[in-house]
């Protein structure tokens, strides 16, 4: 019987949790060639304070950062992170809240 309620009420909570997404951001970078450089540019990129997910197409050299609700990704911080990775970041992108 705990089953019956756990289940649903998991279901629910982590529906939830998938629309607290915050702001998502497109950056382009230039140097993407394969998965190990996108490994290294999504590792410094996931150091951010409050980035929840980070998703790479190495083909159209597009990263797109997703943040937690209420935090902002600065047009300094992602072109750092991207620099200490080797590469260059060559345009930044704010989406609004998505859902």
């Amino acid at each position: 019987m705990n089953k019956l309620i756990f289940l649903p009420l998991f279901l629910l909570l982590w529906s939830a949790s998938l629309f607290a997404a915050g702001d998502q951001y497109v950056l382009g970078v230039d140097g993407l060639g394969c998965p190990f450089c996108a490994y290294g540019v999504e590792k410094k990129l996931s150091t951010i304070n409050g980035v929840e997910n980070v998703e790479t197409d190495i083909e159209s050299g597009q990263i797109t950062v997703t943040l937690t609700e209420g935090k902002a990704l600065s047009e300094e911080a992602a072109r750092e992170a991207v620099k200490d990775a080797g590469f260059s970041l060559r345009s930044f992108t704010r989406n609004q809240e998505i859902e």
